[in-house]
């Protein structure tokens, strides 16, 4: 089968033909439908020193049933998405917090340690799957199991009431998918970029205001002005450790700091002082453990939220590697099977 791999000695994504896996004990063999390309699939010094199957983000339909994964609530031809750590229990105490702390050290993270799910075909401990709404459309819904799950559980983290502000600090594929949840909680949305493309696109996903943070020296005394004395949360999906270092300041007092993307260095601007008195409080959040997964993708097809995509072909993956390396992936980029 055809495979978009990442070559360490070429350093740069190959397209190879490999074996088709196998279900092995508690998983399922998956005929992949789509896989999308997400901006941690970038990262490539955690990678062993031979070729790996790139993508962490599929869906696919379930082609043979692995001993001991029959009678779970699945059978073959099902629609699935899938959570992408495996070989973990999934029931100790660290794997209700997150699978990448299961206590038996096992835990690989697909498509960066072993194959992931730019391929034909690919396998899933049966744990992280679940059943996609039938509303849903495949060919977009594999950013739903990364960018989407986790934008979803950091804007339900913020507790926030209908009619609440939240500021969505960068407005990429993490970003839209929080303003189109937002908005289908009745929450009310800001949303912050350095990018004009990334804020027309925001906006198109339902954000109540838009403001370029580098071009508007005055977006935060706007801010204020918009929502009355601050936003009640902001949420960070930039990875950028300047991102993070303005967020405080769109806050009211007693607001929700939520961390999410992943930034190079610590955040060095939060202080002891600022915490105890209140000036915010500090929440985090991720793609997390199957076990939350259905609240979310019930969620998103009772609302049908789906992101804009650019479809491609495995033979593109390259050019999308090197797109979105370069900024220029204005949309979730799509491999189609």
């Amino acid at each position: 089968m055809k495979a978009g791999q990442w070559d360490p000695k070429q350093q740069k994504v190959v397209i190879n033909d490999v074996p088709k896996p196998q279900a092995g004990p508690n998983q399922f063999l998956v005929k992949i439908q789509s896989a999308s390309l997400c901006h941690s699939d970038l990262i490539t010094d955690m990678r062993p020193d031979y070729p790996v199957t790139l993508g962490h983000e599929g869906v696919g339909y379930i082609e043979e049933i692995g001993s001991n994964a029959d009678g779970k609530g699945f059978k073959v031809g099902d629609a699935i998405g899938f959570n992408y750590f495996i070989d973990c229990c999934f029931e100790c105490e660290s794997c209700m917090v997150h699978n990448m702390r299961c206590e038996t050290g096992k835990s690989k993270l697909q498509g960066f340690l072993v194959d992931g799910f730019f391929a034909e075909y690919a396998v899933t401990d049966w744990q992280n799957a679940v059943l996609l709404p039938k509303n849903l459309e495949m060919s977009r819904a594999a950013p739903l199991f990364c960018a989407g799950i986790t934008s979803f559980h950091s804007v339900d983290s913020c507790e926030l009431q209908s009619g609440q502000w939240l500021a969505v600090i960068g407005c990429g594929g993490l970003g839209q998918y929080a303003i189109q949840y937002a908005k289908a909680m009745g929450i009310k949305t800001i949303g912050l970029d350095i990018n004009d493309t990334q804020l027309e696109a925001a906006k198109k996903a339902g954000a109540d205001a838009v403001f370029n943070s580098m071009t508007n020296k005055d977006y935060i005394e706007e801010i204020k002005k918009v929502t009355g004395k601050g936003c009640h949360a902001a949420a960070v999906y930039s990875a950028s450790n300047a991102a993070y270092a303005s967020a405080p300041n769109v806050l009211r007092v007693g607001g929700l700091l939520m961390v999410i993307g992943i930034a190079p260095k610590g955040l060095d601007f939060i202080t002891t002082f600022d915490l105890t008195t209140g000036r915010y409080r500090i929440k985090a959040d991720s793609t997390s453990i199957p076990q939350r997964m259905k609240k979310a993708v019930d969620f998103t097809g009772k609302h049908n939220i789906q992101p804009e995509v650019d479809y491609n072909k495995i033979e593109d993956l390259p050019r999308m590697f090197a797109d979105m390396h370069d900024g220029k992936a204005e949309k979730r980029q799509v491999v189609l099977f």
